[in-house]
This record gives structure tokens, C-alpha cells and sequence, in this order.
């Protein structure tokens, strides 16, 4: 099962919040998630507008998931070391 690091978006209509999860590929991106690893909040302040659980993620990342182009540019600026 191809594993891919995605956000799923929540939140009402014009204000977005983002979950970031382990999802199959094949699913829509609203749809059924294997994990949540962290939130993202774009209307939130700079100091918490991303939480990770660093530990799954690099779990996640071990096993050789794939990070969508978005995943990756808001990990590498909290310093995870993406391999």
C-alpha cells in the first residue's frame, strides 16, 4: 500500500485548517486517513502555526512514505530531516 504524508483539510467554509496525516495514495484527500501527525493553521501566528509529532512522522518516514510537495516545505522549516 503506497503511503504518501499529505494535508487533509477541516475547518469552515473560508477558513481553512489543515490536519497532516499518513494517508493511502489512492484515496481522496478528505478521505480515510491512516494517522494524524500534526495540524497546520495558515491564519494562525508564526510561533504555532504548525504541530508535529516528530517521533510517527519519522517512523512514517522509515518505512518509506512519500511527503507531498506542501508536506515537505513546512517540515524542512521546523527541521525535520527528511531523507
Amino acid at each position: 500500500m503506497p503511503v504518501v504524508l499529505r494535508l487533509k483539510r477541516v475547518g469552515a467554509k473560508g477558513k481553512p485548517h489543515y490536519r497532516i496525516v499518513a494517508a493511502d495514495k489512492r484515496r481522496s484527500r478528505d478521505g480515510k486517513n491512516l494517522e494524524t501527525l500534526g495540524t497546520y493553521n495558515p491564519h494562525s501566528v508564526a510561533e504555532s502555526q504548525v504541530k508535529l509529532d516528530r517521533e510517527r512522522i519519522g517512523h512514517w518516514l522509515g518505512v518509506g512514505a512519500q511527503v507531498s510537495d506542501t508536506v515537505k516545505i513546512l517540515l524542512k522549516k521546523q527541521g525535520v530531516a527528511l531523507r
